[in-house]
């Protein structure tokens, strides 16, 4: 009997764990502090649910550990920061810094759930089709907001037109979705782990998500598809051991993989990729990305005029990227060691922004530099010991003999690649839903299956 409850909660917890990824993404991308706040309580609900499963069972099978220990080291560096040292605290907004806390405990909390119950095959199938699924279904519903939407409020009350992208505030964050879903995609179906009869379905998939990228004329997010396109085209016959072809998959994959195998062939396969997804952009985004693509060169007001009485005052806004990017790093250099606290970003970049304090950033538009500031030198070794941990970790299961897990490692690896790059220029994991898909690929890209390697 008890076998029976510990069974059936197993399952109840990683249904949950999908309906935490559908919900997420529904609510402006989990953005907004009351939607963050009912995420955080399911994600420890799930745990105290986990915690009663082994109690039942009497035994916890906890895994993946190694790469869970970074994300823990950046929870107690943050906490921390938060503690009183005489009038102050190392965090210039220990608030924002608890806050931070409660959230990132929450993902990495939700990772170790997903490490714990995407242990099957078919379990981890349904975690990746579910991202692919929440995706095409933003994507979709991007689309028919940019063509039908006229007046505030459109399904979701606080979405207005012309502004943002889907169900997000902003066109970048909606694209780091795209992106990572993409490499999901790509990622099985340069794989090998997709059948023949059902490359179609797969490619119907991706079509509006690329679509919807172009037409929400994200720059990063079509610059950082761009280079996950490289990253696949060039990779994807380093993938697979040379003894292990998809002959089983039908004659179309096991064709493509035999010409796939000549590096120059890859390349040429690429600049072919490359050409065709260009024109696509040029064709789909006209006009309207001509023009945001063009003001890359302008963006941001670095100075206005305006009339005070009879004198001329000069405002400084220096709201670009460069200046942005300038101010932080001056921040960095006076809190090289431990930061400004999590969260705290946006109370000391005033005091380094050369400008008139009429526009103050909120995020350094850079999550490397934001994580130098924000954590320093500590908090940059931790986020790097992570990045070294994922790609150790998930060279086993690229070698994998199983087509499906070796196909699903490289497409969520494609997945972090392009957040990777696009992370240089945006801050798009600062959206909840972003965070948590980049926590499932990176699970994706570890996780061990219990049928072996």
């Amino acid at each position: 009997m008890l076998g029976e409850t510990a069974n059936l909660l197993n399952r109840m917890i990683f249904v949950a764990l999908l309906g935490l990824i559908v919900f997420t993404a529904l609510p402006y991308g989990t953005d907004g502090t009351r939607w963050e706040t009912l995420f955080e309580c399911t994600a420890y609900a799930l745990g105290i649910l986990w915690l009663v499963e082994g109690l039942i069972r009497k035994s916890w099978r906890v895994s993946g550990l190694p790469l869970v220990m970074p994300a823990v080291g950046l929870i107690l560096l943050a906490l921390v920061q938060t503690i009183p040292l005489g009038e102050r605290t190392i965090s210039a907004d220990p608030y924002e810094t608890r806050l931070f806390v409660f959230e990132l405990l929450a993902l990495t909390l939700t990772g170790v759930l997903l490490n714990q119950y995407c242990s099957t095959r078919k379990r981890l199938r349904a975690l990746i089709h579910t991202i692919i699924l929440v995706s095409m279904a933003s994507a979709l519903f991007g689309i028919l907001r940019q063509t039908t939407q006229h007046s505030p409020g459109f399904i979701l009350p606080a979405l207005n037109p012309e502004e943002g992208y889907a169900q997000f505030f902003n066109t970048n964050h909606f694209a780091f979705l795209m992106e990572m879903a993409l490499g999901l995609v790509l990622g099985l179906l340069a794989g090998g782990a997709v059948a023949t009869d059902r490359v179609l379905i797969y490619l119907a998939m991706a079509a509006p998500m690329w679509l919807a990228v172009i037409l929400s004329v994200s720059r990063g997010g079509i610059l950082s598809i761009f280079a996950q396109l490289i990253f696949i085209a060039l990779l994807c016959g380093k993938v697979r051991p040379s003894e292990h072809r998809p002959e089983q998959k039908g004659r179309v994959l096991g064709w493509l993989w035999s010409i796939n195998s000549s590096p120059v062939v890859r390349v040429v396969m690429t600049v072919v990729l490359l050409f065709v997804v260009s024109f696509t952009i040029l064709w789909v985004g006209g006009e309207p990305l001509s023009r945001r693509l063009h003001a890359i060169q302008v963006d941001g007001v670095t100075s206005i005029n305006e009339e005070a009485g009879n004198a001329e005052v000069i405002v400084r806004e220096n709201t670009n990227r460069t200046e942005i990017w300038k101010a932080t790093l001056r921040l960095i250099a006076v809190h090289p060691v431990v930061g400004i606290g999590f969260g705290g970003y946006f109370e000391a970049i005033p005091e380094y922004h050369d400008a008139s304090g009429v526009s103050v950033p909120r995020q350094a538009h850079n999550d490397y530099l934001e994580l130098l500031a924000s954590g320093g030198l500590i908090g940059g070794i931790l986020g790097a010991l992570f990045i070294v941990l994922l790609v150790g970790q998930s060279r086993v299961w690229l070698r994998s003999r199983d087509p499906f897990r070796r196909a699903a490692c490289f497409g969520a690896l494609a997945g972090l690649f392009a957040v990777a790059i696009n992370s240089f220029v945006d801050f798009g994991l600062h959206i909840t839903i972003n965070a948590l898909v980049l926590t499932a690929l990176a699970i994706i890209a570890t996780v061990s299956l219990e049928s072996g390697v």
